[in-house]
């Protein structure tokens, strides 16, 4: 929800609900019924000050849907308190000054009602919300300019659902080109750095074939989109999506819709999809389930190696014998096979070791984050994290001959440093706020960090990674949001964003931290190096 002077963000977690979901088993949310009078008049009210951030319908746009659906795990009174009070560290304003006691709770019941928009997403619906733009086998299979295929950023621009190409050399624009309404969870590159592939809030997935600076086709996948993911062999896309509850793989030549999986627990529960990813060494796709106790691992290639094989394999035999029914290995042939791993509590939150054996997972409202091994699929070690750590932005580096992992934190003014060997906290460095996301580069001696939330977020902090202490802390737009940097292909540069209408992307010697260059942007978001993200490198989100 947002009155008309918030700003909206592209950041899911901003929004109430992703942040304040209760991590205990809870009942079915009942859906409330309203006479037509109070829920037209609650209709009008949703239409002012929550539709432009949580969508037409209540399906979600900038802010998740709000549906008796995705709210089971949420009631009533926490959600009157949270649109009273607004909600701590996101961007969901307070609405105490704007509307009377009795709107606030009739737009809290309204939330609860049934809507009569359609939640299903067919294949068929699917298929006919393909858009060809370009026939991709009539264009040139060359770069139509000259630069350095490898240091080329996507620059995300909220402003105005725009994006920018941009040279990582001469930092100039070599294409600037409209994209769907809200995009989330970063664009994702083919392993080649070609086509980059976009999602919107609302499932449409976008294709843009860099080499000709061209939107080429799309499609609808869902209703309501997490991110995607694309696998190592640049074969398939995978989609995860709160509405409906399910993960859509597609063809990345066509987009066209390969598999649809209901997320569905092995008890039978439905859940939303917090999250997708790739899994290099292992060739599979791994899957956050959000009102689950579980996380899928769904193979994509037969080269993922023996232990997701046999894995499969024990899962496939023991679900064969609860369900009474021989087990028949041929099967292993059947294109994305579920692997599901029993979780203890809720995870919302992701991140992996670089050989992907170990799955680091939080969930909110808790105070210790879970390591799981993949392979056993046990769970090896807790780590004591308070507030609400953001492992998905986290990094690693090596400190003192072991291999670290720092995390921002969206709750509290620290960042939290973990040796990977033992899981236990090393450090953690006071900030001037919550942040929310963390940058780094191999080949720097710097991790930088913003102070995205609360009255500091002008302010981004500069880390020396060989004493964990803060060295430098910059101020690039004072009175302006500072947020999100990244790396050139060879880590000499940083790219930082004004998160503002009126915003810029603002260049910076990553050795001298001099600004370099100041180019105007439409509030820039998230900033994209295609030789960073195809090599996962090591300072930079995955």
């Amino acid at each position: 929800m947002k009155n008309s002077l918030a700003i909206s963000t592209a950041l899911a977690i901003t929004l109430f609900i992703a942040a304040t979901c209760t991590t205990s088993q809870a009942a079915p949310t009942k859906k409330i019924t309203m006479s037509v009078a109070e829920k037209v008049a609650a209709k009008k009210l949703y239409q002012a000050h929550c539709q432009s951030c949580h969508g037409t319908d209540r399906l979600g746009a900038m802010g998740p849907a709000l549906l008796p659906e995705n709210l089971a795990r949420f009631r009533k009174n926490k959600a009157i308190k949270v649109i009273n009070n607004g909600r701590a560290a996101t961007q969901m304003p307070a609405f105490n000054s704007v509307l009377s006691k009795a709107e606030i709770d009739s737009l809290a019941s309204y939330i609860y009602t049934s809507s009569k928009a359609s939640l299903s997403w067919t294949v068929a619906d699917i298929n006919a919300s393909k858009v060809q733009h370009f026939d991709q086998s009539k264009l040139p299979n060359n770069a139509q300019f000259d630069a350095d295929l490898m240091n080329l950023f996507i620059v995300v621009e909220l402003g105005d659902h725009s994006a920018t190409l941009l040279n990582g050399d001469t930092f100039e624009r070599l294409d600037r080109f409209k994209t769907r309404f809200a995009l989330h969870g970063g664009p994702k590159y083919s392993p080649d750095g070609r086509f980059v592939f976009f999602a919107s809030r609302d499932g449409w997935i976008s294709k843009y074939d860099i080499y000709n600076r061209k939107t080429v086709s799309e499609v609808r996948a869902a209703i309501n989109t997490r991110n995607i993911a694309i696998s190592s062999d640049g074969n398939y896309l995978i989609v995860g999506n709160y509405l409906p509850n399910n993960v859509v793989i597609l063809n990345t030549s066509d987009l066209s819709p390969l598999k649809v999986i209901d997320a569905i627990d092995s008890d039978g529960n439905s859940s939303r999809v917090s999250a997708v990813y790739n899994a290099p060494p292992r060739h599979s796709f791994i899957v956050a389930l959000k009102d689950v106790k579980e996380v899928w691992e769904i193979p994509y290639s037969d080269k993922g190696g023996v232990e997701v094989y046999k894995g499969w394999a024990h899962d496939y035999r023991v679900e064969a014998k609860a369900e009474g029914w021989k087990a028949d290995l041929s099967k292993k042939t059947e294109q994305f096979p579920i692997r599901r791993i029993k979780t203890d509590d809720y995870l919302n939150d992701f991140f992996f070791d670089p050989d992907y054996i170990n799955l680091i997972g939080t969930a909110r409202n808790s105070h210790n984050g879970q390591v799981i091994n993949l392979d056993t699929k046990k769970k090896v070690a807790s780590i004591g994290l308070t507030g609400m750590p953001h492992l998905g932005s986290g990094i690693t580096w090596n400190y003192q001959n072991k291999e670290v992992f720092a995390s921002p934190n969206i709750k509290e003014g620290k960042i939290t440093v973990i040796d990977m060997e033992n899981w236990n906290i090393i450090k953690e460095i006071k900030t001037e706020g919550p942040g929310f996301f963390m940058r780094s580069h191999s080949k720097s001696p710097y991790a930088w960090t913003d102070v995205f939330f609360g009255p500091n977020n002008d302010k981004v902090h500069v880390i020396d990674k060989s004493t964990l202490e803060i060295v430098k802390t910059l101020a690039p737009a004072p009175g302006k949001n500072a947020a999100h940097v990244e790396f050139t292909k060879d880590g000499k540069y940083v790219l930082l964003s004004v998160w503002d209408i009126d915003g810029e992307l603002i260049v910076y010697d990553a050795n001298t931290l001099e600004i370099v260059k100041r180019m105007p942007m439409k509030k820039p978001s998230g900033k994209y190096n295609v030789y960073n993200k195809i090599n996962y490198e090591r300072g930079t989100s995955h």
